[in-house]
């Protein structure tokens, strides 16, 4: 998806790059019958911060609305939440209701997340109202909570106990796993990787906890696309060093992980990258990796490749693809030469830096020993595969695969155009629609498409699961529980039909 630079959208002061091992505090009181309850964890942590999480349990009356309130000790200071508003005044942290989860039933509960910063110790708070009453105690009793550890929970299978996800390879014009079963993409996008960093707000848009993922997985998803940004991934000194390198790489290596325990294949993605465009349908004039490029950059973009092939070769299970939505034939003055600059990269009309080519990309993967199937999009945002199979890299391992994104404002967004154009494609490699949606809030042209992926046992991902507006793009979810938006609902039951 061409997505604006989210500067927009939420600001953030901390990474949400999680550490393996960490504990989740967990309150506890004395006393029985409380008429709330509140279970505090912390997620993850790095040095300057950490990101946390309440869980609120209303054990009375039904709420219309609620607010929650608790205080730090030892200088802790929140700085971005999600499906609660968050706000702090000295050491006092006030959780206020969404518009869609205010409502709180006797014995209902809801969650919501932050991330903080932190100096020193991270002391877990003691004590929290839910609209003014003491949680976790009896309302007769004293106020004497604890607070225990206990260890990070492990990530469970998909709800559906899918196990690990399948080791993919190309057979023909499908993918297989090891025993020669085919399998489908079927999924989201999980936007945030590819802009949060480099515009030093964090990793990623909203949280990526165990939760979190499960509640993907709950849709009967079986594929997450991860968009990165290659900056950030190398660690280039224009990224903050908390956001970027190993940091960053640790954060997808933990994400990629979580993705797999719920059962579900992860495809990694390079979506911004550096060379300075100014021309045709320029995203931006800056030289980083702050928008989507024409194509990828040869000074960085095979490096990228190189580091992450060799960080996930041994991981059959992840898939790559290549490059998010090429575009020189904005730049170029013929369909013929975008289409040589699309494989074959170098010096392209109308783009100023050299081009890392498609061909480029493949041969950075295979180089670094890795056999994963690889995806690669076309032309016109990956709308257009029209002259795909003319002009497609040579794989050594036969494990490449055609890319193609679609939205009801794009040139090719018919049947009739699919026909023509998607199904000989489809004929002879596997397709997979990395990108679906539609920008009217509703679902009806990702009806179509997945009806007719479907009827031709092709692959699709939904764009995207973040808690977005319509006016800045198709977002599936209202919240990170997995809420639908009106959109989203549309994919949710399809998968759920699929495959529940």
């Amino acid at each position: 998806m061409r997505h604006p630079p989210r500067s927009v959208l939420l600001a953030v002061a901390g990474s949400v790059a999680l550490i393996a091992g960490a504990t989740w505090p967990v309150v506890t009181a004395q006393g029985a019958a409380p008429l709330c309850t509140v279970e505090y964890s912390v997620t993850g942590q790095w040095d300057a911060g950490f990101q946390g999480a309440v869980r609120i349990t209303n054990n009375s009356t039904a709420l219309s609305s609620w607010t929650l309130t608790f205080d730090f000790a030892s200088g802790q200071k929140v700085t971005q939440g999600w499906n609660a508003t968050w706000s702090q005044s000295g050491t006092t942290v006030t959780a206020v209701n969404e518009s869609y989860n205010g409502a709180l039933g006797t014995g209902a509960s809801v969650s919501a997340g932050f991330l903080a910063s932190r100096s020193g110790t991270n002391a877990v708070p003691t004590a929290f109202k839910l609209n003014g009453t003491t949680c976790n105690i009896d309302s007769g009793s004293t106020p004497t909570p604890t607070a225990t550890a206990t260890p990070t929970p492990t990530p469970t299978g998909p709800p559906d106990g899918g196990g690990a996800p399948p080791a993919l390879h190309v057979a023909g014009n499908r993918l297989v796993d090891a025993g020669g079963t085919a399998h489908r993409l079927l999924g989201v996008n999980r936007s945030g990787g590819e802009f949060m960093c480099v515009q030093g707000r964090g990793i990623w848009d909203g949280p990526v906890d165990d939760a979190a993922i499960g509640a993907i997985a709950d849709w009967k998803a079986d594929t997450v696309r991860i968009p990165l940004n290659e900056e950030c991934w190398l660690g280039l000194p224009n990224i903050k060093p908390e956001y970027g390198g190993a940091h960053y790489v640790d954060a997808v290596k933990d994400l990629v992980a979580r993705v797999e325990a719920h059962g579900m294949t992860p495809v990694l993605e390079l979506h911004w990258t550096q060379g300075q465009y100014t021309g045709n349908s320029a995203g931006c004039t800056d030289v980083h990796a702050t928008c989507q490029k024409p194509m990828p950059d040869q000074q960085y973009a095979p490096a990228f490749w190189s580091s992450v092939a060799g960080t996930f070769k041994n991981d059959p299970a992840v898939v790559f693809d290549l490059f998010n939505e090429p575009y020189p034939d904005r730049a170029t003055a013929t369909t013929t030469q975008a289409w040589q600059c699309w494989r074959d990269g170098g010096t392209c009309p109308g783009i100023g830096y050299e081009v890392a080519g498609m061909q480029d990309l493949v041969d950075a993967v295979r180089a670094a020993g890795a056999r994963n199937v690889i995806l690669a999009g076309g032309l016109a945002y990956s709308n257009d595969l029209s002259q795909w199979l003319t002009h497609r890299p040579t794989d050594p391992t036969g494990n490449l695969a055609a890319a193609y994104h679609v939205y009801n404002f794009n040139s090719c967004a018919s049947e009739s155009c699919w026909n023509s154009t998607l199904a000989p494609v489809a004929a002879q490699v596997p397709l997979v629609a990395g990108e679906i949606g539609e920008n009217t809030c509703s679902h009806g042209f990702v009806d179509q498409v997945m009806k007719w992926f479907d009827d031709h046992g092709l692959s699709y991902l939904g764009w995207t699961w973040n808690t977005w507006d319509c006016s800045s793009g198709p977002s599936l979810i209202s919240g990170y529980d997995g809420t639908p938006t009106a959109y989203g609902t549309g994919l949710r039951d399809h998968l759920r039909a699929l495959n529940g």
